[in-house]
């Protein structure tokens, strides 16, 4: 019987509801990132917002790569654990090497608009099989193994497979 191999997106956004100190540094960093590198895009300083450069200078598109350098150092602090992502056992198992940065929205006068997502791929898993509502899953591993540690959890809100994959 063919195992499946999935990879899982949990897609964290981040603006200035967030509450815990990670999420607000984050915050913080990208913004005041956004708000020097956009100078570049909007040097006559016609607009505000990141849908309006993105409207009438269409280089605007990089600001996204640009602003994730500030928060590299923080996705370190991780890791290489996806965060929020919890098992049955209310554990965080969830692994990534992978990231996206995207700016949601942004307004270079008011922080408070400043709205960003951070997109993390899971590194691969098995998908043992589905128990209720859950998933029971493993790491991807290329030898086999007698003992398989599996953990067991709930596709939650911004969680799902983001590729999927047939092995022998």
């Amino acid at each position: 019987m063919p195992k499946k191999v999935i990879v899982l997106c949990y897609r964290k956004i981040i603006d200035s509801t967030n509450t815990s100190p990670w999420d607000r540094f984050v915050h913080e960093d990208s913004f005041a990132e956004f708000k020097m590198q956009a100078q570049y895009y909007n040097q006559p300083q016609q607009y505000n917002t990141f849908a309006e450069m993105l409207l009438h200078v269409p280089e605007a598109e990089k600001l996204h790569f640009l602003v994730s350098a500030a928060i590299t150092g923080y996705l370190r602090q991780l890791n290489g654990i996806i965060p929020d992502v919890l098992d049955n056992l209310g554990r965080r198992f969830l692994t990534f090497e992978h990231f996206k940065f995207e700016i949601i929205n942004s307004d270079i006068r008011h922080p408070e608009k400043h709205k960003v997502a951070i997109n993390f791929f899971s590194k691969p898993l098995i998908w043992h099989e589905t128990i209720g509502d859950q998933l029971l899953v493993s790491q991807h591993k290329e030898e086999e193994e007698a003992e398989i540690f599996t953990n067991l959890f709930a596709i939650q809100p911004f969680v799902s497979i983001h590729s999927i994959k047939n092995i022998d």
